[in-house]
């Protein structure tokens, strides 16, 4: 019998997988379509190649602050996506490479759960029937279309992350219903390449659930830089290329070429049985346990279709705590020290508890900050860039508890300050440690240094 049947190759499934076929268990892992799923081939990596094409170009058109000077600095649009196709095409054959040397055997096309059975639970698929002991579903999420008025009638104008990464012309000009972290990536990309960029954006302020203060600071950064804002905007129609919306009281209209949909994303739950196991659902998707687990012995789920915390490293924690306690390690989910990245430019990073998060939790905290330009990397590389760092502590014990920055490359940072958070290291002992001068996450000491 095979000890751990997978639905989905994303993230969750391939790590879990990898996992699993290392330690020993005989894995079957079921793909619809590519493996990767929607990071490797409609989202992450295909989206920051395309930032990485555009942040290059926008480097070359002011690298005179540097003393480095060009003629005739242009782009290849067609190029950029050629490339992006490129690079997922490779790395989704190393994520294959990796099924074939951990010995899980992938089988390509739609499964279906069946039920359970005396021989385990059943999923079929090509025709062919499967039995496992345990089942991981790893279905992951899709692009939520909300019922707006006139909407289904612009198809081909209206796009949603899959779309646009699949057209071979730059618009020029769109607009982005939804300022969260999809739709500033996209709006950040375009905006670079010259293209004229609104955002229209429901909440009072951009990325919502992300630092509200470093969101502001980006926001003001990319108004600067032509991008418009439209805050507490509510959508009420799609007429053809205008996206219709109210705003103090009054209705607005904007004009695009193309018009991106970035409204946020929703689990996949349906249309492959799982009704047949008789699993809880929750609105947000599938209820799962600390170890990952259903209400339904042997039945697990990972990934974005817990709903839960729709990234993809998240993601493979989830699918490696439940390879963990199959294999004999107690192991938990923890979400206290989950990074967010925005690969915006200039890039924003956080992970921990906001002021706002710790105001609504009743948690006591001092904070501390300082520019990013207390770095010497960081005004090096960056002339006349800006940026913040902040630092959360908790009152009563003074633990970091919460970092938050705005400023390149915070991204490749971050991590630090998550270990900090997940190992619970006080002030004192973040004072202690040595950061590798001259690099820019010595900000993180110099904000630690500030209370």
């Amino acid at each position: 019998m095979i000890d751990l049947l997978i639905i989905g190759g994303g993230p969750a499934g391939y790590v879990a997988a990898e996992r699993a076929g290392h330690a020993g268990l005989k894995v079957v892992l079921f793909e619809k379509k590519a493996m990767g799923g929607v990071c490797l081939n409609e989202g992450c990596i295909p989206t920051k190649t395309l930032l990485y094409s555009a942040k290059i170009y926008e480097n070359a058109l002011h690298g005179d602050k540097y003393g480095v000077f060009g003629d005739n600095i242009r782009f290849d649009y067609e190029k950029m996506i050629s490339r992006k196709k490129k690079v997922v095409r490779k790395l989704v054959s190393g994520v294959e490479s990796k099924m074939k040397s951990n010995q899980v055997t992938v089988v390509k096309g739609e499964a279906l759960i069946e039920g359970r059975s005396a021989e385990g639970i059943e999923v079929s698929c090509n025709g062919e029937k499967y039995n496992g002991k345990n089942l991981l579903v790893c279905t992951g999420s899709e692009a939520s279309v909300p019922p707006i008025p006139g909407l289904r009638e612009a198809e081909g104008v209206v796009l949603t992350n899959r779309e646009i990464l699949e057209m071979t012309e730059r618009p020029a000009s769109l607009v982005v219903i939804g300022g969260g972290v999809i739709g500033m990536e996209f709006a950040s990309f375009y905006n670079s390449l010259g293209t004229k960029v609104t955002v229209v954006e429901m909440l009072p302020e951009i990325l919502g659930g992300l630092d509200f203060e470093v969101s502001a600071m980006l926001r003001d950064i990319y108004t600067k830089k032509g991008i418009t804002f439209n805050l507490n905007a509510k959508v009420v129609q799609i007429a053809g290329n205008k996206v219709v919306f109210e705003k103090g009281g009054a209705t607005h209209s904007v004009e695009g070429e193309k018009i991106l949909l970035s409204v946020g994303r929703r689990p996949v739950t349906q249309g492959f049985g799982l009704e047949n196991l008789g699993v809880e659902l929750l609105r947000t998707g599938i209820k799962v346990d600390e170890k990952m687990r259903t209400n339904v012995p042997g039945v697990f789920a990972a990934g974005d279709v817990t709903g839960f915390s729709l990234l993809a490293h998240t993601a493979s924690r989830e699918g490696e705590v439940v390879v963990n306690n199959l294999t004999g390690r107690n192991d938990i989910m923890r979400y206290n020290a989950i990074p967010g990245v925005v690969y915006t430019n200039p890039e924003v990073a956080g992970v921990g508890e906001t002021e706002e998060s710790a105001r609504a939790k009743g948690i006591a905290y001092k904070v501390a900050r300082l520019p990013m330009a207390y770095a010497g990397r960081f005004v090096a590389e960056n002339e006349g860039g800006s940026g913040v760092c902040k630092v959360l502590v908790g009152e009563k014990h003074g633990e970091v508890i919460g970092v938050h920055m705005l400023g390149n490359p915070s991204s490749e940072i971050i991590y630090g300050a998550c270990i900090a958070i997940e190992q619970e290291m006080t002030l004192k002992e973040m004072q202690e440690v040595v950061f590798p001068h001259p690099t820019v996450s010595e900000i993180i000491k110099e904000v630690v240094f500030n209370f």
